[in-house]
Parts: structure tokens; sequence; C-alpha cells
């Protein structure tokens, strides 16, 4: 995948007024907005890193996931 698998979506004045993306492209977006947003707050990013130190170094617990 590249960048010519984007389409530009034109307006009768020829301006650029949408935008079509494959969805793999679209996903890595999101992803990118969601780490961005997560770390926009530095004690959130420093639990993160903390977070992922200690599982780096095998500290991690295992849970399950709640049912709703």
């Amino acid at each position: 995948m590249n960048l010519t698998d984007i389409q530009y979506v034109s307006n009768e004045q020829g301006q650029t007024v949408a935008v079509i993306v494959p969805i793999e492209i679209w996903r890595e977006i999101e992803s990118e907005k969601e780490t961005a947003y997560l770390l926009k707050s530095p004690k959130n990013a420093e639990r993160l890193n903390t977070a992922i130190q200690e599982l780096r170094n095998g500290q991690g617990i295992e849970r399950d996931l709640i049912e709703e």
C-alpha cells in the first residue's frame, strides 16, 4: 500500500473537500491519534511508560477480562 491508494474528492471549484483512504491507513491514523491522546497527559504518559518497562522486565500480571 502506498500514498497513491489515497483518493481526493473535489467540488466544482476544484477545492479538495474529502479524502478516501484504504481502511488499513485509516486504522493506522486512528491508532496514532489514540496514542497521542493517551500520552498528552504527562502523568498518564509516565504511568504507561512505567507499565511498559514492567512488562519488559517480566513483572506483568495476567488478568482475565471482565465480561459485560
